[in-house]
């Protein structure tokens, strides 16, 4: 029974963290977090501008009022499953077997959304009541959580990193969704961009498994290479276009 009560140990260490001042104090004043920080926040907004959309039109059907407060349930347990999920995932993920596996399920979401596509369900849901809707779109939130929360164990393993890139990456996701939407409809390739972030994550994350460790500096410098790259690539390709036509 040793290591079940290892386990019960090492878990409540980790959602120790959440409540060490020390640890926010940390993280505030480090610049490397506030990098990887950012680094999830910008993922997020590529990733999920659109699934605001989603969420828009899922409670349309309600009176004003109920809309705001059913999106607002809906953070809230986009929170609850982030705060459940990093406790448990940054226990879990100092295991080689759970980092690969990590690591292959992000390859799959790169290699899904670089060569796949696929359309998300816009349906509306038209007579469902108040109470089932916040279900719904509970449900859809923490669908929409999952492929980020990999992503960011592939980054970091610092607690109050991974929970304060959530938080202002779901508030991303619902306060400027339309920013985002706006640079992707002007930048198109930024859509498949953000699925290449992804698989780099993932090669950072199978990396670390096998004990290489990808220096910050190294993986910030390829995550601003690839994005001012993707953007002068897109204007160089409208530019071509341009002047096809003229």
């Amino acid at each position: 029974m040793d290591w079940f009560s290892d386990f019960f140990r090492s878990i409540s260490e980790n959602y120790g963290h959440f409540f060490s001042w020390s640890d926010i104090v940390g993280t505030l004043s480090d610049p490397v977090s506030w990098g990887i920080i950012g680094s999830l926040v910008l993922l997020e907004g590529l990733l999920s501008a659109d699934n605001a959309l989603v969420l828009a039109v899922m409670v349309k059907h309600l009176p004003k009022e109920q809309q705001k407060k059913a999106l607002f349930y809906g953070i809230l347990g986009a929170y609850l499953f982030r705060f459940l999920a990093i406790g448990l995932g940054t226990f879990l993920i100092k295991f080689t077997l759970v980092k690969v596996l990590g690591a292959l399920y992000l390859f799959y979401i790169a290699y899904k959304g670089l060569f796949k596509g696929g359309e998300e369900d816009h349906t509306e849901n038209k007579g469902t009541s108040f109470w089932r809707t916040v279900l719904m779109v509970e449900l859809m939130d923490i669908a929409f959580s999952i492929d980020s929360v990999v992503a960011a164990f592939g980054l970091s393993d610092k607690v109050w990193v991974l929970f304060m890139g959530g938080i202002l990456g779901v508030l991303m996701m619902r306060g400027v969704a339309q920013l985002f939407l706006k640079l992707i409809g002007r930048f198109p390739e930024l859509e498949q961009t953000a699925f290449l972030l992804i698989a780099i994550i993932a090669g950072k994350m199978l990396a670390g498994a096998f004990g290489y460790e990808m220096p910050h500096v190294v993986f910030f410098t390829i995550l601003i290479a690839v994005f001012v790259g993707t953007i002068l690539y897109s204007n160089g390709k409208k530019k071509k276009e341009a002047n096809r036509k003229v």
